[in-house]
């Protein structure tokens, strides 16, 4: 008589779970079904079609010195006479099938790369679609770079345990267990051929899989743009499985703010009106800290592969191996943009990755439209020096002084941003070193920002006071001041020192701060 595998031996062997349903953690079972090992094996039963514990779903490295069972069904674009065309063209409009198959299997592993290399075009406008057990829907509908994880239609290196790409490769990783059939196919949604399309994928062919494997789920979405007190929906489906995976592209329309990134998760399982998974931000959720601020990289279970300063773009994933979100009838996954969705105006683009009992629910349509934002051109004062080009030289004998961003504000600052300094008494000074490009008198004009807590200030340069005080209260709007003209001042070729200081406030204010959009010399 074969002696059943503990649960313990069948780990060791590496087994892995993603396809398997998860147990519940009080009854140590599958809800609903009776005690089943984590290999999804009925207790007691003969394994499957003769294929040892260690056989069927697994992939790890303490596996292989073990029998398997079953075959490797090979799919690739070889050329079938012969030849050294390995590919394939694919018109605009035109559909390519990958894989037909039929019969049980797990795809193990995908490989593909395209030519034209490297185009965006293309590489947000193919789309992979993946069809289980010959349903009319498919369960994965991703464009092809998203799907491997990486949004905007970019290609860069990376590297993460189920989804990479290197030096040049597409490559996939997450096993996709099916009863009856697979069908893989591609849609070139773009206006440019695929002059070339290469491609392998590999399939561990089984006699049958256990009535518990699930099936492979990849989701694309976009929120284009965000709303102001709506969340941005990942996932919305029913039926049984667990949750692996986000990859998240978000950027806002105009200017380059991550404030997005105050978002927490909401994840709601079971119907649950209250969340029971609430995050504490979105780089938070993507295992990372303080708006990804030590740049780009990327780990076996989750990265930041895009950060672009000039554009506020992030793209990052995080894949929930290691701890699945099993649902038992619905699942739906949720991210504010912002502390409380108040960030509107940003593109959001995300790919679900998850596995669950079929039927599924039908996706909602791609969007018609799949390409990047281009942002909005950042407005620009001609001939203005930017108060954010003078912070490194700025000196301040009390308060920080700091870059801030203005977009969330009504109002155009020039390059959407400006010097803010934040004295809090009266007398307060702010050394500046403003550049004229020879000696001669200038006529000064300053740019600054009105709020509810902001102060009064006089200038001086090179120790001489000049022009009016500037009146820094408004009230509710923050808003900016335009021109203030300070007259005619005569300047040095090379740095002069102009000192901002604090002379009091409006009664109604609450504070002192200042904000310095910039300065111009005006011959």
């Amino acid at each position: 008589m074969r002696k059943m595998m503990s649960w313990k031996t069948m780990l060791l062997l590496g087994a892995p779970l993603l396809a398997m349903p998860k147990v519940g953690a009080a009854q140590g079972m599958v809800m609903g079904t009776a005690p089943t090992p984590m290999g999804g094996m009925p207790m007691g039963a003969a394994p499957m079609g003769g294929i040892g514990a260690g056989a069927m779903g697994s992939g790890t490295l303490g596996s292989l010195g073990f029998a398997r069972g079953g075959k490797i069904a090979h799919y690739s674009s070889y050329e079938r006479n012969g030849g050294n065309a390995d590919f394939r063209r694919i018109a605009p409009g035109q559909t390519h099938t990958l894989v037909d198959h039929r019969g049980a299997g797990i795809v193990r592993r995908w490989w593909l790369t395209i030519a034209p290399r490297n185009n965006r075009e293309i590489q947000r406008q193919l789309i992979v679609r993946c069809y289980w057990d010959n349903e009319v829907n498919p369960s994965v509908e991703v464009p092809v770079s998203d799907f491997f994880g990486m949004g905007f239609g970019e290609w860069r290196d990376y590297i993460s345990l189920p989804l990479n790409m290197t030096s040049g490769g597409y490559n996939c990783y997450w096993p996709m267990p099916f009863k009856r059939a697979a069908r893989i196919t591609v849609e070139n949604r773009s206006a440019r051929a695929i002059d070339a399309f290469y491609y392998n994928v590999d399939i561990e062919t089984q006699r049958a899989l256990p009535p518990s494997a699930l099936y492979f789920h990849a989701q694309f979405r976009r929120v284009n743009p965000t709303v102001r007190g709506t969340p941005v929906t990942v996932l919305e489906t029913t039926g049984r499985g667990h949750y692996v995976g986000t990859l998240l592209s978000m950027q806002p329309r105009r200017g380059r703010s991550l404030g997005y990134l105050e978002g927490d998760e909401r994840i709601f399982v079971d119907g649950e009106r209250t969340p029971s998974i609430i995050g504490t931000g979105t780089e938070d959720y993507f295992s990372s800290g303080w708006y990804y601020d030590t740049g780009v990289y990327s780990a076996p279970y989750h990265g930041v592969t895009i950060k672009d300063n000039e554009l506020g773009r992030i793209n990052t994933y995080r894949w929930h191996i290691e701890d699945p979100i099993p649902f038992e009838r619905s699942l739906r996954f949720d991210i504010e943009h912002g502390g409380v969705n108040d960030v509107p105006n940003v593109d959001y683009t995300s790919v679900a990755y998850w596995y669950q009992t079929h039927p599924h629910p039908r996706f909602p349509p791609l969007p018609a439209n799949l390409m990047p934002v281009e942002p909005e051109p950042v407005p620009r004062i001609a001939g203005i020096i930017e108060g954010e080009s003078l912070l490194a030289a700025a000196r301040a004998t009390e308060g920080p002084v700091e870059f801030q961003d203005m977009t969330p504000f009504t109002g155009t600052w020039s390059g959407l941003g400006q010097l803010w300094w934040q004295p809090t008494t009266v007398g307060a000074r702010l050394t500046l070193s403003l550049n004229a490009p020879e000696t001669r008198e200038y006529e000064l004009l300053g740019y600054f920002t009105r709020a509810n807590d902001y102060g009064d200030i006089r200038l001086s340069v090179n120790g001489q006071a000049v022009g009016p005080i500037v009146r820094g209260f408004n009230d509710p709007a923050v808003a900016p001041t335009g021109a203030v003209s300070f007259g005619r001042v005569p300047m040095r070729a090379g740095a002069n020192q102009v000192v901002v200081e604090v002379v009091g406030k409006n009664a109604r204010s609450q504070g002192y701060l200042v904000g310095i959009d910039g300065f111009m010399l005006r011959p």
